[in-house]
């Protein structure tokens, strides 16, 4: 066996063991977020792009959620159209008869989906939610935050992150963590992790972009961010989100490393 061949195995094993918060990019753009949604039941992505784009999500989740591609409104900026955590999916009114039906159908029975009618009707940008808490837009309507509630099974507070009402645009939240827009207020970001019962940091992502829900997908076991993104941005996500393999003493690596060569050479 030649050294360029075990190298190549090795990179192999640590990519597949060790990189929580994966890069990737929809066609030109590095906005992960705008094209997708990621929950812990379910991932939606917008349909029409590069075979690329949708084989980095279905490697790293379709042995355990499905990868549904889909459009709303005929649009691909599923992300920031629609707003969803392991209880349900909430779509924009404009969402098409036929599209909610093959959403509905490709998403888990436990999943509830609902079409709202919403004058914000963009709600990725105007919600940003968990499995139990959402955080919304102060003026988004009462029957929207009662559907919210009720869909999502969540608690819902209307607030602002860094003085912007675009909540779901300048913060992403999962059951581990929260990373909010980086002139956040420690004050702000206090209460912010008390209203989620979750810790929370400021940051960013593609090389400085402040607009985190466009850079950004995560769950609790898997993250996704654009292609500009730095190794520092990263490190800052996946300690937040709790993404690092803590499976990582030097004897659990070293015999990691050995079984997977074993595996792979026999």
């Amino acid at each position: 066996i030649n050294a360029e061949y075990m190298g190549h195995l090795l990179s192999v094993y640590f990519f597949s063991n060790f990189a929580m918060a994966l890069r990737t990019r929809f066609e030109n753009s590095d906005d992960v977020g705008v094209f997708s949604k990621l929950t812990n039941r379910y991932c939606l992505v917008g349909i029409g792009a590069s075979n690329n784009f949708y084989s980095i999500f279905e490697q790293e989740l379709q042995d355990h959620i499905p990868v549904v591609y889909c459009s709303i409104a005929g649009c691909r900026i599923v992300g920031r159209l629609c707003v969803g955590n392991k209880n349900g999916l909430i779509l924009p009114t404009t969402t098409t008869d036929q599209e909610l039906l093959h959403i509905r159908n490709s998403l888990p029975d436990v999943v509830k989906v609902q079409r709202v009618e919403e004058r914000l009707s963009a709600l990725g940008n105007v919600v940003a939610c968990n499995d139990h808490v959402a955080l919304i837009h102060t003026e988004l309507d009462k029957e929207t935050e009662q559907i919210i509630q009720d869909t999502l099974g969540v608690e819902t507070f209307r607030t602002t992150i860094a003085g912007n009402a675009l909540v779901g645009s300048y913060s992403v939240v999962s059951n581990q963590g929260g990373l909010v827009h980086p002139k956040t207020p420690t004050a702000d970001m206090d209460e912010l992790s008390s209203l989620l019962q979750v810790p929370i940091v400021a940051g960013t992502v593609n090389r400085g972009s402040e607009v985190l829900g466009a850079g950004l997908v995560v769950n609790d076991w898997a993250a996704f961010c654009g292609l500009n993104t730095t190794s520092t941005e990263i490190s800052v996500v996946e300690g937040i989100f709790k993404l690092r393999n803590t499976n990582t003493s030097s004897s659990n690596v070293i015999a990691g490393i050995r079984d997977y060569l074993v595996d792979e050479l026999a």
